[in-house]
């Protein structure tokens, strides 16, 4: 990763998977609130995957898919009470600190951009106070529009100004980095190892962090 800082006035850093360890988020949708759901509807993880599979092919993507209380209301179940069950996996990704801190010292306008609901956003503060690094924190849902959707990056632009061409992103989803791409954010990272535990499957089209390094 060779940033021209003097070319940066603003950065823009994703949280899951760019930031904090993704495995956090992994296990809790993959393993563990797949198991309580199975063991409060007295039915198998086989059966429990044949429910939840079409619903996370439906809504991929879309803000609902990133809304804990949609969830909370489609599954029964109180998804941030269980979120908080297995919080002690929250952690930052290798040297993710250092780097904002380096962020902090190379401009003024450091945000967050998340889609992320905002009661996650709270839970991951709570055990990391990753808030302190920044400037600015946003929540795709306080604009109607995940990341992935054009009019997100447009109404982040009429909320606080920034310069496409002068804006750095960092992002592990390559679906919202092809977005960012196509509103002309210039200096684009994706990350090649999101997940701790689990290698990616596919390489991104743009360049790829293994981890983050700071001179």
């Amino acid at each position: 990763m060779q940033i021209d800082w003097s070319n940066i006035d603003t950065v823009l850093l994703d949280m899951d998977g760019t930031l904090l360890d993704l495995h956090f988020d992994n296990h809790f949708w993959q393993t563990y609130m797949p198991k309580v759901y199975a063991e409060k509807n007295g039915i198998t993880l086989d059966q429990t995957w044949d429910i939840l599979k079409p619903m996370f092919v439906g809504w991929a993507g879309q803000l609902e898919w990133y809304c804990v209380d949609h969830w909370s209301n489609v599954l029964e179940l109180d998804i941030m009470a269980l979120k908080r069950d297995v919080a002690g996996k929250i952690a930052y990704r290798p040297n993710a600190e250092a780097f904002l801190l380096k962020c902090q010292q190379e401009t003024n306008d450091v945000r967050m951009v998340t889609n992320g609901h905002r009661k996650v956003l709270e839970l991951k503060m709570e055990f990391t106070d990753i808030h302190k690094y920044f400037d600015h924190l946003v929540c795709s849902h306080e604009l109607d529009h995940p990341k992935e959707e054009q009019a997100f990056w447009q109404r982040l632009q009429v909320s606080s100004p920034f310069d496409p061409d002068r804006t750095l992103f960092i992002d592990d989803n390559e679906t919202v980095l092809v977005s960012a791409a196509d509103y002309g954010i210039k200096h684009l990272y994706s990350i090649k190892q999101p997940d701790s535990v689990k290698p990616r499957d596919f390489v991104s089209a743009f360049p790829m962090i293994e981890e983050f390094h700071v001179d």
